[in-house]
């Protein structure tokens, strides 16, 4: 998701193409990667061997560790009947192959062979360096404290375009640094005891944040670890929360809607050891015992649904009808002129007739998000296309045909003064100039007082 921006149900998708097999160079189909539904992170000898072969000839044998390295799975109850999803033969680089697959097949191949590649070759070493400076000003000392690294031994970095960051700790887009070479953010030579000249001085006030919403990767990952679902139910989950509107995408960001807080509330009030984290990893746990043949399945049903079939039914007497009224929208229907109300359906929000059903006239909602559109002036509106994906265009379509798959922002751009719309969650992107700025450094938004 993070390097390919791929969805769960995507990636999913491409991987089944490619395991199943794809035409090359005219032959019979090649599956070209291993089984996808596991998180084992095992790997057969001869795969090693093999990877162990092409290290070698393209990164040379000093990118080779003395041994092969064996890895253990990390999460909970990890399926590792299968091998770790890998190349069927890391022989097959993806320039070999780029000729007989589609885009969306050559990315998703290309990660899995270099990630794969990268498993199997030496650690990157950094040589990391603290400087700690004392300081005194009027009756206060303080304590000032900087590091930095410099990449020594690239080991499987090589491997990725993006080997080292800007402040030397590895993932970023910057180029890999000749032999000993600091990369930009090291530090100045100083010794023990050396007098230091302020330069100047950059207060800068920081406020606890709650953490980071999830997103679809994070998510995977954070389910990995508790224990809950399996590498087959991951992608349909997170398929079903946004088919049935529970959650809305911004982004890579996955933000709870109204529906979704409203169900929440009600499952955790009325089946409260259901949703609880434990009792989902309990299940799993159970289940895998039941395929290993160390539980009876008729034992764990009975269990289970005895107490559930009895909260079912304190939930239907006891459980609130949540029905959520139509508002008046404040103009009249153009067919029949009654009033226009704002309805929630299986799909979200819509704008419908209130003298349904003799009217069925319907349009869809508009949700406004307070930034004008550069071209016409309009209010920008969240949409979506017809297989669900959210994008923003103007109200005034199709007038004004602009659109973004990126949500704008409210303050311009400092550069040229365009429309700068959310990259990711820290960054954000001119539309007009492609200048990128920092969130956090932009000014806060004017509220809206209209």
């Amino acid at each position: 998701s993070r390097r390919i921006n791929f969805t769960a149900r995507k990636a999913m998708a491409v991987a089944q193409q490619l395991y199943e097999g794809v035409d090359v160079d005219e032959h019979e189909p090649v599956g070209l990667i291993t089984y996808m539904r596991t998180d084992s992170p095992q790997v057969s000898v001869h795969s090693q061997e093999e990877a162990r072969q092409v290290i070698a000839r393209l990164y040379g044998p000093q990118a080779l560790p003395d041994e092969a390295p064996i890895y253990k799975a990390r999460t909970r109850g990890a399926q590792e009947a299968h091998e770790a999803i890998r190349p069927t033969s890391v022989a097959r680089e993806p320039q070999h192959v780029a000729a007989y697959l589609t885009n969306d097949q050559l990315k998703l191949y290309t990660l899995i062979w270099k990630r794969f590649l990268a498993s199997q070759m030496r650690p990157a070493e950094f040589d990391t360096m603290s400087v700690e400076v004392e300081g005194q000003a009027g009756d206060h000392g303080y304590l000032l404290r900087a590091y930095a690294s410099t990449l020594r031994v690239p080991g499987y970095l090589e491997v990725y375009d993006d080997k080292v960051s800007t402040n030397g700790n590895g993932g970023g887009n910057g180029d890999e640094p000749a032999e000993g070479e600091p990369v930009v953010g090291t530090l100045p030579e100083v010794e023990v005891g050396e007098a230091m000249r302020v330069l100047d001085v950059l207060p800068e006030q920081h406020f606890t944040e709650p953490p980071p919403r999830f997103s679809e990767a994070t998510l995977v990952k954070a389910m990995e670890e508790l224990g809950i679902g399996r590498p087959s139910t991951f992608a349909p989950t997170l398929s079903t929360l946004q088919t049935r509107h529970y959650v809305r995408r911004e982004g890579r960001t996955l933000i709870p809607t109204e529906t979704g807080e409203v169900v929440t509330d009600l499952l955790v009030d009325h089946f409260p050891e259901i949703v609880d984290l434990g009792f989902t990893a309990r299940m799993e746990e159970e289940l895998d015992e039941v395929a290993d043949g160390e539980l009876g399945w008729v034992d764990v049903v009975r269990g289970f649904y005895i107490p559930f079939a009895e909260q079912v039914e304190d939930a239907k007497r006891d459980m609130p009808e949540v029905k959520a009224e139509p508002e008046l929208l404040g103009r009249p229907c153009p067919t029949c002129g009654k009033p226009l109300l704002v309805r929630i359906g299986r799909f979200g929000k819509f704008i419908g007739c209130s003298d349904f059903p003799t009217c069925r006239y319907t349009e869809p909602w508009l949700e406004k998000i307070g930034v004008l559109c550069p071209q016409d002036n309009g209010e920008l509106v969240a949409r979506r296309t017809r297989k669900g994906r959210p994008f923003y265009g103007c109200a005034n379509y199709p007038a004004c045909d602009f659109t973004s798959w990126k949500r704008p922002l409210p303050q311009p751009c400092p550069k040229c003064g365009g429309l700068l719309a959310a990259d990711n969650r820290d960054h954000a992107v001119c539309l007009s100039c492609q200048e990128r700025v920092r969130l956090a450094e932009l000014p806060a938004a004017e509220p809206d007082m209209a």
